[in-house]
């Protein structure tokens, strides 16, 4: 499941803040604020798609089939909204706890995410919604 993957990854940068704090750090305030911006950018992201999965009445859960096709809300903006807003979460908390070696966390986070659970789940969709799923790709991106 992709949270359990995120807390994973935040477990690792918390550690290596924690245990192997560097000499340098990301700034202070600034870094805390953009830090803070991102993670609450990503709640709002997370709430955001939840609230498209429940009024459309289809799955949330990776792996299973869904029963609709969602383009409306967060979802005109991006086809992975909620794996998005993981990702704007790791990094602002890797902001927040000065943890400059784990900033490599970010893009391996997205690349298993990306091979995990996204290609999979579009690949169902794909055969699923058809055409309807082809048009949406040509107008909404993966990673927005």
């Amino acid at each position: 499941m992709p949270p359990v993957w995120l807390l994973a990854f935040l477990g690792l940068a918390w550690m290596q803040a924690t245990y192997l704090p560097m000499w340098f750090d990301f700034g202070g305030a600034w870094s805390d604020l953009v830090g803070g911006l991102l993670v609450g950018g990503g709640v709002l992201l997370i709430v955001l798609a939840a609230s498209e999965f429940r009024r459309h009445r289809t799955t949330i859960v990776p792996h299973q089939e869904a029963e609709r096709l969602i383009q409306s809300g967060i979802f005109t903006r991006s086809r992975n909204p909620i794996y998005l807003g993981d990702a704007l979460i790791l990094a602002g908390l890797i902001l927040r706890w000065d943890a400059v070696l784990a900033l490599p966390l970010i893009p391996i986070f997205v690349w298993i995410i990306e091979k995990r659970f996204i290609i999979p789940e579009e690949n169902r969709l794909r055969r699923k919604f058809r055409m309807d799923f082809a048009k949406y790709c040509d107008k909404t991106r993966r990673w927005a």
